[in-house]
Protein backbone atom coordinates (compact mmCIF):
# COMPACT_ATOMS: atom_id res chain seq x y z
CA UNK A 1 0.00 0.00 0.00
CA UNK A 2 1.44 3.37 -1.01
CA UNK A 3 1.47 6.19 1.51
CA UNK A 4 -1.49 8.40 0.76
CA UNK A 5 -2.75 11.47 2.52
CA UNK A 6 -5.00 14.23 1.31
CA UNK A 7 -7.02 17.10 2.60
CA UNK A 8 -10.26 15.70 3.97
CA UNK A 9 -13.29 17.83 3.21
CA UNK A 10 -15.82 16.12 5.46
CA UNK A 11 -16.19 19.28 7.57
CA UNK A 12 -15.43 21.82 4.84
CA UNK A 13 -17.25 25.06 5.58
CA UNK A 14 -17.44 24.45 9.32
CA UNK A 15 -15.92 27.38 11.21
CA UNK A 16 -14.59 26.92 14.73
CA UNK A 17 -13.40 29.61 17.13
CA UNK A 18 -10.93 27.92 19.45
CA UNK A 19 -10.07 29.49 22.81
CA UNK A 20 -8.85 26.21 24.30
CA UNK A 21 -5.36 25.57 25.63
CA UNK A 22 -2.89 22.82 26.53
CA UNK A 23 -4.31 19.37 25.58
CA UNK A 24 -7.97 18.52 26.21
CA UNK A 25 -9.57 21.26 24.10
CA UNK A 26 -6.80 21.44 21.47
CA UNK A 27 -7.00 17.66 20.94
CA UNK A 28 -10.67 18.06 20.11
CA UNK A 29 -10.22 20.96 17.71
CA UNK A 30 -7.19 19.35 16.06
CA UNK A 31 -9.28 16.28 15.23
CA UNK A 32 -11.95 18.49 13.68
CA UNK A 33 -9.29 20.43 11.75
CA UNK A 34 -7.90 17.19 10.32
CA UNK A 35 -11.41 16.41 9.09
CA UNK A 36 -11.66 19.70 7.21
CA UNK A 37 -13.04 22.28 9.64
CA UNK A 38 -11.50 25.76 9.63
CA UNK A 39 -10.24 26.01 13.19
CA UNK A 40 -9.13 29.48 14.22
CA UNK A 41 -7.10 29.54 17.40
CA UNK A 42 -7.56 32.91 19.16
CA UNK A 43 -4.46 33.80 21.17
CA UNK A 44 -3.03 36.56 23.31
CA UNK A 45 -0.80 38.82 21.16
CA UNK A 46 1.83 38.72 23.92
CA UNK A 47 3.15 35.18 23.77
CA UNK A 48 0.06 33.31 22.64
CA UNK A 49 -1.34 30.15 24.18
CA UNK A 50 0.68 29.15 27.26
CA UNK A 51 1.87 25.84 25.88
CA UNK A 52 3.76 27.58 23.03
CA UNK A 53 6.49 28.55 25.48
CA UNK A 54 5.77 26.69 28.74
CA UNK A 55 7.45 23.49 27.54
CA UNK A 56 9.80 24.96 24.93
CA UNK A 57 13.37 23.63 24.75
CA UNK A 58 14.46 26.74 22.86
CA UNK A 59 13.20 30.12 24.10
CA UNK A 60 12.69 31.53 20.61
CA UNK A 61 10.67 28.62 19.22
CA UNK A 62 7.29 27.07 19.91
CA UNK A 63 7.38 23.91 22.01
CA UNK A 64 7.13 20.44 20.51
CA UNK A 65 4.17 20.03 22.86
CA UNK A 66 2.33 22.86 21.08
CA UNK A 67 3.09 21.40 17.66
CA UNK A 68 1.57 18.04 18.63
CA UNK A 69 -1.85 19.46 19.53
CA UNK A 70 -2.34 22.31 17.09
CA UNK A 71 -1.69 20.91 13.63
CA UNK A 72 -3.90 22.02 10.74
CA UNK A 73 -5.20 25.10 12.60
CA UNK A 74 -4.99 28.83 11.97
CA UNK A 75 -3.83 31.37 14.55
CA UNK A 76 -5.09 34.89 15.07
CA UNK A 77 -4.31 37.23 17.93
CA UNK A 78 -6.73 39.36 19.91
CA UNK A 79 -6.32 41.07 23.25
CA UNK A 80 -9.70 40.02 24.66
CA UNK A 81 -9.12 42.07 27.81
CA UNK A 82 -9.49 45.18 25.66
CA UNK A 83 -12.90 46.29 24.36
CA UNK A 84 -11.71 46.17 20.75
CA UNK A 85 -10.23 42.69 21.10
CA UNK A 86 -13.35 41.39 22.82
CA UNK A 87 -15.48 42.86 20.05
CA UNK A 88 -13.33 41.10 17.43
CA UNK A 89 -13.86 37.71 19.06
CA UNK A 90 -17.59 38.31 19.33
CA UNK A 91 -17.69 39.13 15.63
CA UNK A 92 -15.89 35.86 14.90
CA UNK A 93 -18.37 34.01 17.13
CA UNK A 94 -21.28 35.50 15.16
CA UNK A 95 -19.94 33.81 12.03
CA UNK A 96 -18.79 30.56 13.64
CA UNK A 97 -20.46 27.18 13.87
CA UNK A 98 -18.58 26.16 17.02
CA UNK A 99 -16.99 28.03 19.91
CA UNK A 100 -14.81 26.02 22.30
CA UNK A 101 -12.97 26.83 25.53
CA UNK A 102 -11.37 24.96 28.43
CA UNK A 103 -10.30 27.77 30.73
CA UNK A 104 -10.40 27.61 34.52
CA UNK A 105 -13.93 27.69 36.01
CA UNK A 106 -15.55 31.11 35.68
CA UNK A 107 -12.81 32.62 33.49
CA UNK A 108 -14.67 32.70 30.18
CA UNK A 109 -17.66 34.35 31.85
CA UNK A 110 -15.48 37.03 33.45
CA UNK A 111 -14.01 37.76 30.04
CA UNK A 112 -17.49 38.43 28.64
CA UNK A 113 -17.60 35.40 26.37
CA UNK A 114 -19.87 33.10 28.35
CA UNK A 115 -22.66 31.09 26.76
CA UNK A 116 -25.40 33.52 27.83
CA UNK A 117 -23.39 36.34 26.24
CA UNK A 118 -22.80 34.63 22.89
CA UNK A 119 -26.08 32.75 22.40
CA UNK A 120 -28.09 35.89 21.45
CA UNK A 121 -25.43 36.81 18.91
CA UNK A 122 -25.60 33.48 17.07
CA UNK A 123 -28.52 31.10 17.77
CA UNK A 124 -26.84 28.40 15.63
CA UNK A 125 -23.65 28.45 17.67
CA UNK A 126 -22.49 25.23 19.30
CA UNK A 127 -20.82 26.33 22.50
CA UNK A 128 -18.46 23.60 23.74
CA UNK A 129 -16.62 23.49 27.05
CA UNK A 130 -14.16 21.17 28.78
CA UNK A 131 -14.15 21.39 32.56
CA UNK A 132 -12.21 19.50 35.20
CA UNK A 133 -15.24 18.56 37.27
CA UNK A 134 -18.93 18.53 36.44
CA UNK A 135 -21.23 21.44 37.18
CA UNK A 136 -23.13 20.89 40.40
CA UNK A 137 -20.45 18.72 42.01
CA UNK A 138 -18.70 19.88 45.19
CA UNK A 139 -15.53 20.23 43.11
CA UNK A 140 -16.82 22.22 40.13
CA UNK A 141 -14.59 25.21 40.89
CA UNK A 142 -11.45 23.12 41.45
CA UNK A 143 -8.59 23.15 38.94
CA UNK A 144 -7.78 19.90 37.18
CA UNK A 145 -5.19 18.38 34.88
CA UNK A 146 -4.95 14.95 33.28
CA UNK A 147 -3.61 13.07 36.34
CA UNK A 148 -6.28 14.62 38.59
CA UNK A 149 -9.00 13.49 36.20
CA UNK A 150 -7.53 9.99 36.00
CA UNK A 151 -7.46 9.77 39.79
CA UNK A 152 -11.02 11.04 40.31
CA UNK A 153 -12.40 9.19 37.29
CA UNK A 154 -11.26 5.77 38.52
CA UNK A 155 -8.54 5.03 35.97
CA UNK A 156 -5.71 5.07 38.51
CA UNK A 157 -7.60 2.71 40.81
CA UNK A 158 -7.43 -0.05 38.20
CA UNK A 159 -3.89 0.70 36.98
CA UNK A 160 -0.77 -0.84 38.50
CA UNK A 161 0.33 -4.15 39.94
CA UNK A 162 -1.88 -6.04 42.39
CA UNK A 163 -1.07 -5.01 45.93
CA UNK A 164 0.85 -1.91 44.84
CA UNK A 165 -0.10 1.75 44.87
CA UNK A 166 -2.23 3.19 42.03
CA UNK A 167 -0.35 4.54 39.03
CA UNK A 168 -1.19 6.92 36.19
CA UNK A 169 -1.15 5.24 32.77
CA UNK A 170 1.05 6.99 30.23
CA UNK A 171 -1.66 8.05 27.72
CA UNK A 172 -3.50 11.32 28.29
CA UNK A 173 -6.86 9.69 28.85
CA UNK A 174 -8.06 12.63 30.93
CA UNK A 175 -6.95 15.16 28.33
CA UNK A 176 -6.95 13.72 24.80
CA UNK A 177 -9.53 11.12 25.83
CA UNK A 178 -11.88 13.89 26.91
CA UNK A 179 -11.19 15.82 23.71
CA UNK A 180 -12.20 12.86 21.56
CA UNK A 181 -15.55 12.47 23.35
CA UNK A 182 -16.22 16.18 22.98
CA UNK A 183 -15.40 16.03 19.25
CA UNK A 184 -17.99 13.28 18.77
CA UNK A 185 -20.65 15.31 20.53
CA UNK A 186 -19.77 18.41 18.50
CA UNK A 187 -20.23 16.41 15.30
CA UNK A 188 -23.63 15.24 16.53
CA UNK A 189 -24.62 18.82 17.41
CA UNK A 190 -23.54 20.04 13.97
CA UNK A 191 -25.69 17.36 12.35
CA UNK A 192 -28.68 18.36 14.48
CA UNK A 193 -28.18 22.06 13.73
CA UNK A 194 -28.48 21.35 9.99
CA UNK A 195 -32.14 20.41 10.43
CA UNK A 196 -33.15 22.58 13.41
CA UNK A 197 -31.09 25.72 12.83
CA UNK A 198 -30.38 25.77 16.55
CA UNK A 199 -27.10 25.47 18.40
CA UNK A 200 -26.58 24.11 21.88
CA UNK A 201 -24.25 24.15 24.83
CA UNK A 202 -22.04 21.07 25.24
CA UNK A 203 -20.02 20.44 28.36
CA UNK A 204 -17.81 17.53 29.33
CA UNK A 205 -15.93 17.13 32.60
CA UNK A 206 -12.55 15.41 32.40
CA UNK A 207 -13.40 13.44 35.53
CA UNK A 208 -16.58 12.10 33.91
CA UNK A 209 -14.86 11.31 30.61
CA UNK A 210 -12.36 9.10 32.42
CA UNK A 211 -15.21 7.00 33.80
CA UNK A 212 -16.17 6.19 30.20
CA UNK A 213 -12.82 4.47 29.59
CA UNK A 214 -13.10 1.88 32.39
CA UNK A 215 -16.35 0.17 31.49
CA UNK A 216 -14.84 -3.28 32.02
CA UNK A 217 -14.17 -2.20 35.60
CA UNK A 218 -17.80 -1.12 35.97
CA UNK A 219 -18.89 -4.53 34.68
CA UNK A 220 -16.70 -6.20 37.32
CA UNK A 221 -18.25 -4.14 40.11
CA UNK A 222 -21.79 -4.68 38.85
CA UNK A 223 -21.22 -8.42 38.72
CA UNK A 224 -19.42 -8.86 42.04
CA UNK A 225 -20.47 -5.93 44.21
CA UNK A 226 -16.76 -5.25 44.81
CA UNK A 227 -14.36 -2.55 43.70
CA UNK A 228 -12.37 -3.58 40.66
CA UNK A 229 -8.72 -4.16 41.56
CA UNK A 230 -5.39 -3.78 39.80
CA UNK A 231 -4.07 -6.52 37.53
CA UNK A 232 -0.82 -5.12 36.19
CA UNK A 233 -0.43 -5.88 32.48
CA UNK A 234 -3.41 -8.22 32.44
CA UNK A 235 -6.86 -7.36 31.24
CA UNK A 236 -9.19 -6.31 34.05
CA UNK A 237 -10.27 -9.46 35.88
CA UNK A 238 -6.90 -11.14 35.33
CA UNK A 239 -8.45 -14.57 34.77
CA UNK A 240 -6.20 -15.86 31.99
CA UNK A 241 -2.76 -17.52 31.98
CA UNK A 242 -0.48 -16.96 30.24
CA UNK A 243 -1.28 -13.29 29.82
CA UNK A 244 1.11 -10.38 30.20
CA UNK A 245 4.53 -9.10 29.20
CA UNK A 246 7.39 -11.57 28.81
CA UNK A 247 11.08 -10.71 28.66
CA UNK A 248 12.77 -11.20 25.33
CA UNK A 249 16.36 -11.38 24.13
CA UNK A 250 18.17 -8.05 24.30
CA UNK A 251 17.55 -7.01 27.87
CA UNK A 252 16.54 -3.43 27.00
CA UNK A 253 13.80 -1.55 28.86
CA UNK A 254 11.23 -2.45 26.19
CA UNK A 255 12.53 -5.85 25.09
CA UNK A 256 9.25 -7.52 25.95
CA UNK A 257 6.38 -9.13 24.11
CA UNK A 258 2.78 -9.21 25.25
CA UNK A 259 1.30 -12.70 24.98
CA UNK A 260 -2.28 -13.69 25.67
CA UNK A 261 -3.89 -17.12 25.52
CA UNK A 262 -7.59 -16.42 25.82
CA UNK A 263 -9.46 -18.45 28.44
CA UNK A 264 -12.33 -19.07 26.02
CA UNK A 265 -10.00 -20.32 23.27
CA UNK A 266 -8.06 -23.39 24.45
CA UNK A 267 -6.48 -23.74 21.03
CA UNK A 268 -4.24 -20.75 21.83
CA UNK A 269 -2.48 -22.73 24.55
CA UNK A 270 -2.17 -25.82 22.37
CA UNK A 271 -0.59 -23.77 19.58
CA UNK A 272 1.76 -22.04 22.01
CA UNK A 273 3.10 -25.37 23.23
CA UNK A 274 3.91 -26.31 19.64
CA UNK A 275 5.75 -23.03 18.98
CA UNK A 276 7.88 -23.18 22.13
CA UNK A 277 8.76 -26.81 21.46
CA UNK A 278 6.80 -28.39 24.33
CA UNK A 279 4.01 -30.41 22.64
CA UNK A 280 4.72 -33.08 25.26
CA UNK A 281 2.81 -30.92 27.77
CA UNK A 282 -0.48 -31.17 25.90
CA UNK A 283 -2.95 -32.85 28.21
CA UNK A 284 -0.79 -32.32 31.29
CA UNK A 285 -3.33 -31.84 34.10
CA UNK A 286 -1.37 -28.84 35.45
CA UNK A 287 -2.10 -26.92 32.25
CA UNK A 288 -4.97 -28.71 30.52
CA UNK A 289 -7.67 -26.17 31.39
CA UNK A 290 -7.80 -22.40 31.83
CA UNK A 291 -8.51 -22.90 35.53
CA UNK A 292 -5.53 -25.23 35.90
CA UNK A 293 -3.21 -22.78 34.15
CA UNK A 294 -4.45 -20.00 36.38
CA UNK A 295 -3.72 -22.09 39.47
CA UNK A 296 -0.22 -22.82 38.16
CA UNK A 297 0.43 -19.38 36.70
CA UNK A 298 4.01 -19.00 37.92
CA UNK A 299 4.98 -22.30 36.32
CA UNK A 300 3.17 -21.37 33.09
CA UNK A 301 4.92 -18.00 32.90
CA UNK A 302 8.35 -19.51 33.59
CA UNK A 303 7.76 -22.03 30.83
CA UNK A 304 6.84 -19.34 28.29
CA UNK A 305 9.60 -16.95 29.30
CA UNK A 306 12.29 -19.60 29.05
CA UNK A 307 11.46 -19.58 25.34
CA UNK A 308 10.94 -15.83 24.79
CA UNK A 309 14.33 -15.03 26.38
CA UNK A 310 16.01 -16.87 23.51
CA UNK A 311 14.46 -14.62 20.84
CA UNK A 312 14.05 -10.91 20.18
CA UNK A 313 10.57 -9.46 20.58
CA UNK A 314 9.83 -9.20 16.84
CA UNK A 315 10.82 -12.82 16.28
CA UNK A 316 8.55 -13.81 19.16
CA UNK A 317 5.68 -11.79 17.72
CA UNK A 318 6.08 -13.25 14.22
CA UNK A 319 6.35 -16.83 15.42
CA UNK A 320 3.28 -16.58 17.61
CA UNK A 321 1.30 -14.41 15.19
CA UNK A 322 1.93 -16.86 12.36
CA UNK A 323 0.64 -19.63 14.62
CA UNK A 324 -2.58 -17.79 15.44
CA UNK A 325 -1.63 -16.75 18.99
CA UNK A 326 -2.32 -13.15 20.11
CA UNK A 327 1.03 -11.43 20.64
CA UNK A 328 2.50 -7.95 20.29
CA UNK A 329 6.00 -6.55 20.69
CA UNK A 330 6.31 -3.71 23.21
CA UNK A 331 7.40 -0.80 21.03
CA UNK A 332 8.76 2.52 22.25
CA UNK A 333 8.35 5.95 20.67
CA UNK A 334 11.82 5.99 19.12
CA UNK A 335 11.24 2.66 17.39
CA UNK A 336 7.94 3.87 16.02
CA UNK A 337 9.06 7.32 14.90
CA UNK A 338 11.79 5.60 12.86
CA UNK A 339 9.48 2.94 11.40
CA UNK A 340 9.20 3.59 7.65
CA UNK A 341 5.98 1.59 7.46
CA UNK A 342 4.16 4.19 9.54
CA UNK A 343 5.18 6.86 7.02
CA UNK A 344 4.30 4.62 4.10
CA UNK A 345 0.80 4.12 5.48
CA UNK A 346 0.31 7.82 6.24
CA UNK A 347 -0.02 7.28 9.99
CA UNK A 348 3.20 9.19 10.66
CA UNK A 349 3.60 12.18 8.36
CA UNK A 350 6.07 14.96 7.70
CA UNK A 351 5.09 18.59 8.24
CA UNK A 352 7.24 21.52 7.14
CA UNK A 353 7.33 24.03 10.00
CA UNK A 354 8.66 27.59 9.52
CA UNK A 355 10.89 27.29 12.61
CA UNK A 356 11.81 23.61 12.70
CA UNK A 357 11.68 22.62 9.05
CA UNK A 358 10.41 19.11 8.22
CA UNK A 359 9.43 17.02 11.23
CA UNK A 360 7.47 13.81 11.78
CA UNK A 361 4.22 13.63 13.65
CA UNK A 362 1.41 11.15 14.20
CA UNK A 363 -1.74 12.37 12.49
CA UNK A 364 -5.38 11.28 12.45
CA UNK A 365 -5.31 7.47 12.08
CA UNK A 366 -8.64 6.92 10.29
CA UNK A 367 -8.48 6.43 6.52
CA UNK A 368 -11.07 8.15 4.32
CA UNK A 369 -11.37 6.36 0.97
CA UNK A 370 -7.91 4.93 1.57
CA UNK A 371 -6.23 8.19 2.58
CA UNK A 372 -5.39 9.69 5.93
CA UNK A 373 -5.96 13.45 6.45
CA UNK A 374 -3.01 15.54 5.28
CA UNK A 375 -0.94 16.97 8.10
CA UNK A 376 -0.23 20.71 8.14
CA UNK A 377 2.11 22.20 10.77
CA UNK A 378 0.85 24.07 13.82
CA UNK A 379 0.60 27.79 13.10
CA UNK A 380 2.96 30.51 14.25
CA UNK A 381 1.41 33.04 16.62
CA UNK A 382 -0.91 35.33 14.65
CA UNK A 383 0.11 33.75 11.36
CA UNK A 384 -3.42 34.01 9.97
CA UNK A 385 -4.48 37.45 11.19
CA UNK A 386 -4.78 38.87 7.67
CA UNK A 387 -6.44 35.74 6.27
CA UNK A 388 -9.10 35.26 8.97
CA UNK A 389 -9.96 38.88 9.72
CA UNK A 390 -10.32 39.54 6.00
CA UNK A 391 -12.26 36.40 5.03
CA UNK A 392 -14.45 36.20 8.16
CA UNK A 393 -14.99 39.87 9.01
CA UNK A 394 -14.23 41.64 5.75
CA UNK A 395 -11.50 43.83 7.23
CA UNK A 396 -9.08 45.46 4.81
CA UNK A 397 -5.31 45.61 5.05
CA UNK A 398 -5.50 49.11 6.52
CA UNK A 399 -7.97 48.02 9.21
CA UNK A 400 -5.75 45.11 10.21
CA UNK A 401 -2.65 47.29 10.27
CA UNK A 402 -4.46 49.76 12.54
CA UNK A 403 -5.51 46.99 14.92
CA UNK A 404 -1.91 45.85 15.10
CA UNK A 405 -0.68 49.40 15.76
CA UNK A 406 -3.12 49.78 18.65
CA UNK A 407 -1.97 46.48 20.16
CA UNK A 408 -5.37 44.83 19.71
CA UNK A 409 -3.87 42.00 17.64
Amino acid sequence: MEARSRKIGSLAGVRIVDLSQFEAGPSCTEALAWLGAEVVKVENPNGGEQSRRAFARESNKDSWYFLQFNANKKSVTANIKSPEGLALVKELAKRADVFIENMAPGTIERLGLGYEELRPLNPRLIYAQVKGFGEGTPYENFLSFDPIAQAMGGIMSVSGEAGSRPIKPGPGLGDTGTGMLLAISILAALYEAKSTGKGQRIQVAMEDACKHYIRLAWAHTSGTGEACGRYGPKALGGRTAPQGVFRCKGGGPNDYAYIMCHAAMPEHWERLLDVIGRPDLKGDPRFATAAARRDNEDEVNALVESWTLRHDKYTVMKALGDAGIPCGAVRDTLEMINDPDLVRRGIMQYADHPEYGPYKMVGWPVRHDGATPKLEPAPLLGQHNEDVYASWLGLGAGDIAALRERGVI
